[in-house]
């Protein structure tokens, strides 16, 4: 446990094989190592965080998918990091760039036997070590302040939190309450005992509140109102905005001035967090997968370019204004399906400022991207827009120059466009 409010102190940590330990150690260095030279995590109290707080305490099992994504139903087999014969593999998981599966069809996760799992889903994760080092970065923790983290997970924000502001001002939160259980176990056993709750994550928990930092670890639709006005003067929240496409997410960054206004941004980034319960999602089949890459279609020359990859503001905008359509990130070229529809488009390069256009369905997603992609051009080609919340409740984003706007969420009256 922490010896004072303003000094974070090295966890304790259970009793571990001297073996068990200098393997995790290695592993985490090597992860935290890997992350600096990306440019992911930079020097200060995140990467002490990191490089202090054993992974394989937070979770000592989680799951190894063993079927190909697509094929049903899918198989997983639970890792243990006491046998001694799944330590290496799930290390190798714990300290990967992917995120970690932690909980199959809302079981109790203390208590339970490693072994393989047919069917069901996969119901609780952490997320990637560098999705996580890259928000706590932007959320600059310090000693002493008061942390509301949303989405509990495996407790990886939390114990970080305490690590850098002391345990006593952080509380997590969670709608399962296995997974608070396990989390308080599992910090506890680091020497943090934060107050663990269950419940509602977009209603936060105001009874500790106000807060410094929040941060929320799964997608939203819109900035929860709720959470705004948890937040202290001086404050920050940040949480991933989305819509039903898990393809172009957005992240919201919520401050509070110290005379109690409150100024928003939605930037687009490359990654977020994934959709929280009851998040309509779209995905692409593997039919309709092998559909849009290989099916023919009516083929266009045009010497209009695809936006690149790099164009996120222009993304996250068409995301909004067309909503529907999802990413094959997979596909050698440029291809996007919308399933509601079964419209698709794929768009290859064949020569010097040449591209080959290939569209079927009832929706020209080709003309739609062109259409954002002009308008956002004339805004400025921003990634970051302002979040404005208006007097009835709605929420706007909207380009710096004003040229760009869209409706993130309705007001009291009003569709959602």
């Amino acid at each position: 446990m922490l010896s004072d409010s303003t000094s974070p102190a090295a966890p304790l940590l259970p009793a571990q094989s001297a073996a068990a330990t200098v393997e995790a150690v290695a592993a985490r260095a090597a992860r935290v190592a890997r992350l600096e030279e990306s440019g992911a995590l930079g020097p200060g109290p995140v990467r002490e965080a990191l490089l202090a707080l054993p992974r394989q305490i937070l979770m000592p099992q989680a799951y190894v998918r063993r079927s190909a994504a697509d094929e049903k139903p899918p198989r997983w087999d639970l890792l243990d990091f006491s046998r001694p014969a799944d330590r290496e593999e799930l290390l190798e998981r714990l300290h990967s760039g992917d995120s970690v599966a932690t909980q199959h069809d809302g079981e109790p996760i203390l208590g339970r036997p490693p072994g393989s799992r047919r069917g069901g889903a996969i119901t609780a994760m952490s997320s990637t070590m560098g999705l996580t080092a890259d928000l706590l970065q932007q959320l600059d923790l310090r000693p002493g302040q008061r942390v509301l983290d949303v989405g509990t997970g495996a407790g990886v924000t939390a114990a970080a939190a305490c690590f850098v502001c002391g345990d006593e001002g952080v509380v997590t939160l969670d709608i399962d309450p296995h997974v608070t259980a396990a989390a308080r176990e599992r910090l506890s056993a680091l020497g943090y005992r934060p107050a663990t709750v269950t419940g509602g994550g977009t209603t936060g928990w105001a009874a500790s509140g106000p807060y410094d930092r929040i941060f929320v670890s799964f997608a939203v639709r819109h900035v929860t109102q709720a959470l705004v006005e948890q937040l202290a003067p001086g404050g920050r929240a940040l949480m991933t905005l989305g819509t039903s496409s898990p393809s172009w997410p957005g992240l919201a960054v919520i401050d509070r001035r110290r005379d109690g206004s409150v100024e928003a941004q939605l930037r687009a980034v490359e990654f977020g967090h994934r959709a929280g319960a009851g998040f309509d999602r779209l995905f692409l089949s593997a039919a309709f997968r092998e559909e849009i890459t290989t099916a023919d279609g009516w083929t266009q020359r045009s010497m209009l370019a695809p936006p690149p990859d790099t164009a996120r503001g222009m993304w996250l905008a068409l995301d909004h204004l067309h909503p529907g359509l999802v990413r094959h990130f997979g596909a050698d070229d440029l291809t996007i399906g919308a399933p509601e529809c079964r419209s698709w488009m794929r768009v290859r390069a064949v020569s010097d400022r040449r591209w080959e256009v290939t569209t079927s369905g009832p929706r020209d997603i080709w003309t739609e991207i062109q259409d954002v992609a002009g308008r956002w051009r004339a805004a400025g080609e921003p990634d970051v827009y302002r979040i404005h919340f208006d007097a009835d409740g709605g929420q706007r984003a909207t380009s710096p120059n004003g040229a760009l706007t869209w409706q993130i969420s309705p007001g009291k009256t009003g569709d959602a466009r």
